[in-house]
């Protein structure tokens, strides 16, 4: 082994040593573990509506930057569309959440601000944080009280600027709910910002899928991002806002500026999921009904539950959480484990996502088995 390697070598035994070695791992089994909540990502209508896009000529890659030869019809159709969707002024197409949660947190925070974010938010958002002039501060989860005390004591500290409260409306790690109604609150008694991701939200919940933050959407301190990876079975993200915000990520948002535009047949395939939303409610309702049934068997075998379609089993170590998600997946079940840093550090779990890509029967079937796979592996 090269000697410069050696380091870094190091550093993965003793993530090895640790039970956190991540590996890449073949779908194989029944869906527990993907974010296709609705099955539109290997749904016939998608499909054909990108074909049919593709025979009318829409390129597959954009070949640029949007400002410079990038920017493609359709992606001005599905921001328009979207914007109208989801009840906002505009929106703008990035080409993942990472991406978009990093052009917003390291463009629009101003030096002087105060992003007040959730303890328990997403790595992009930290991400965006660090690379952005803003001060940033830790909340506790889902505690719109300690978000008002934070702003307070930076008054009394003399911060003159603008309040930012950052948070998710669902939680991909714990699956609950954030009170956005009272985050709400807070923001505008402060004049602040409230910047909402809908990852896990957009497409499943709210009226026809547009969210959590739906009663929000098109006042000007509020700026949602909606996933296109999970729900709506594409990739990519819409930041919807303000014109104001729009156009000043467009003209200062690195991300967005130095990066080639998003697959213009994507924009067009995406357009079709958006209309999906409207149209298929059967797929939402279907979802619901085995969420209420995941909800019930997780409270009979483990005393809680989620109320979404994210059903954490939290089990402590890293190594049983492994030693469990290859049990299922020997059984026939895709589950994975999730482990530190992806959440705090003795709170390793397996994370059972919903997705209609299930049926009613093969809910009951994982938790009959996680049922006798954790008698089993106790440690």
């Amino acid at each position: 082994m090269l000697e410069q390697l050696a380091r870094y070598d190091t550093k993965l035994r003793q993530l090895e040593q640790k039970d956190r070695r991540r590996r890449l791992c073949a779908e194989a089994g029944v869906d527990f573990s993907s974010n296709d909540y609705l099955g539109l990502a290997a749904c016939p209508r998608l499909a054909a509506a990108t074909m049919a896009a593709l025979e009318r000529g829409v390129p597959l890659g954009a070949g640029g930057s949007r400002l410079l030869r990038g920017n493609h019809e359709e992606h001005e159709a599905l921001e328009a569309e979207a914007a109208a969707f989801f009840g906002s002024e505009r929106a703008l197409y990035f080409g993942s959440g990472y991406a978009a949660n990093l052009a917003v947190l390291s463009t629009l925070p101003q030096r002087g601000d105060l992003v007040l974010y959730d303890a328990l938010i997403h790595a992009s958002a930290h991400a965006g944080l660090k690379a952005g002039r803003a001060e940033g501060v830790a909340v506790r989860h889902n505690d719109a009280e300690a978000c008002e005390e934070a702003i307070r004591r930076w008054r009394q500290g003399g911060g003159i600027g603008t309040p930012w409260i950052v948070v998710e409306s669902l939680y991909s790690m714990d699956g609950d709910r954030a009170p956005l109604q009272d985050l709400m609150a807070v923001a505008d008694r402060h004049d602040g910002f409230l910047f909402v991701d809908e990852a896990h939200a957009s497409g499943v919940w709210g009226p026809d899928g547009r969210g959590f933050a739906t009663d929000f959407e098109g006042r000007e301190n509020v700026l949602v991002l909606h996933t296109c990876g999970k729900a709506l079975g594409g990739s990519g993200a819409l930041v919807a806002g303000s014109g104001i915000l729009i156009d000043y990520l467009v003209n200062h948002a690195k991300p967005f500026i130095y990066s080639t535009a998003p697959s213009p047949l994507q924009a067009a395939s995406l357009r079709e999921a958006l209309r999906i939303l409207r149209e298929e409610p059967e797929r939402r309702q279907r979802l619901h009904r085995l969420v209420r049934l995941a909800d019930g068997l997780s409270a009979g075998l483990l005393g809680a539950s989620s109320g979404s379609q994210i059903q954490p089993v939290v089990v402590g170590s890293n190594g049983r959480a492994v030693a469990l998600a290859e049990r299922l997946r020997r059984d026939g079940f895709d589950v994975r484990a999730i482990r530190p840093p992806t959440v705090p550090a003795g709170t390793a779990r397996l994370r059972i996502s919903i997705t209609c890509n299930v049926k009613e029967d093969d809910v009951r079937a994982l938790f009959d088995h996680l049922a006798a796979a954790l008698a089993e592996i106790s440690s």
